[in-house]
């Protein structure tokens, strides 16, 4: 079934959808990973956006149960070059058409994604629409324009859980309390604002008993249920668009040790009074470079983000950690005063590289540290 892709900047391509007929509108990023596809498809952080594959082949492994990283897909569209609709591993359990249709998002092959790559490179994340139904290029375009766009808004609200849950060794059990506290040796509260599965799956690996809280969750809330430490999940959209957040992360600064990935690093880079600024076309991938300032090792790590702290912004009791040595943006930053610290890169992988598992052990220590 033909499809077109209408950007904003008057750029229109074509597709062809196998997943049937459709329409999405979004911000089109690429992301480079050769694999994971299944855990970018559930991961939140990609709300509102359409997401294009850079590696040519997607869905030769198809999709099982085991690799989801939310309970939904979050993409508004999933773009490719080549659809494999016969998957071959012994864990597959279905295909990325099955998968996708089941959550009405639109998949599109037959896309040269390497001038679809270069285009939003050179020009940046537009805003795009594209439609099975819609056929009409200068209509397409039309509509592409005038989306109201990602930044400004608040899309945690849109994927942060509704209830308090606990994470256990059969995933999510609602319900306020640490879950298997006997078992566990610290209590963390983990703000959900698109929290990935992979990260309370470590934490609990690492001895913690996880509570995980909505976005909106005051201050007082979570120091009333008496945590060993706090952590800021990954999330979409900008930052400076969530409502209600940041005061509270402020006020929890210096009472309890705070771990911020992604979204909660571009957080906790507002609480500290810095501010944030939208990249050109973002990094998404499992292939970017990071190097640990305090120890000159460079890490190899996965991203997904399309916002970045300023450190000229950054108070005197800030110091930069980790920056980025592809474009030299910040990376990590932690508190000199406060038990505090947080990296814009994803150390739980899900997918990606291993590098950067050692940020789990260093929250550990500093709840430890301060028990």
């Amino acid at each position: 079934m033909k499809a077109l892709i209408a950007f904003e900047d008057g750029t229109v391509l074509t597709g062809r959808s196998f997943t049937g007929a459709g329409e999405a509108v979004g911000e089109i990023v690429f992301n480079t990973s050769m694999s994971g596809y299944q855990e970018i498809l559930t991961d939140p952080s990609y709300t509102g956006q359409l997401v294009t594959m850079t590696y040519p082949l997607i869905g030769n492994y198809g999709v099982n149960p085991e690799d989801m990283e939310s309970t939904a897909v979050h993409p508004r569209a999933f773009l490719m070059r080549e659809y494999q609709d016969q998957p071959s591993n012994f864990r597959s359990t279905g295909t990325i058409a099955d998968f996708l249709k089941t959550y009405n998002v639109l998949g599109v092959e037959g896309i040269d994604t390497r001038m679809l790559t270069r285009i939003i490179r050179n020009s940046g994340a537009m805003k795009v629409m594209v439609s099975t139904e819609d056929l009409d290029e200068a209509s397409l375009v039309k509509r592409a324009q005038e989306w109201a766009g990602l930044e400004g808004r608040d899309m945690v609200a849109r994927v942060s859980v509704a209830r308090p849950y606990g994470w256990t060794a059969y995933g999510p059990a609602e319900g306020t309390g640490f879950p298997d506290i006997a078992s566990k040796k610290y209590k963390v509260v983990a703000f959900d604002f698109g929290i990935k599965f992979n990260q309370l799956r470590i934490l609990t690996e690492k001895g913690c008993s996880v509570q995980v809280v909505p976005a909106t969750t005051t201050a007082d809330e979570v120091l009333a249920l008496e945590p060993d430490g706090v952590f800021l999940s990954n999330g979409p959209g900008d930052p400076a668009g969530v409502d209600g957040v940041v005061e509270n992360i402020r006020k929890l600064l210096g009472k309890k040790p705070v771990f911020g990935i992604c979204l909660g690093h571009q957080i906790l880079g507002l609480a500290y009074g810095g501010t944030t600024y939208k990249l050109k076309f973002g990094h998404r991938g499992g292939n970017q470079p990071v190097k640990d300032l305090q120890t000159g090792r460079v890490e190899i790590t996965s991203q997904n983000h399309g916002f970045c702290v300023d450190p000229d912004s950054l108070p005197d009791d800030v110091e930069v950690t980790h920056i980025n040595l592809n474009d030299n943006s910040l990376e990590g930053m932690r508190h000199t005063l406060y038990p505090a610290f947080s990296v814009q890169y994803h150390p739980e992988h899900a997918p990606g590289p291993h590098d950067a598992m050692y940020l789990f052990d260093r929250f550990i220590q500093l709840m430890a540290d301060n028990n």
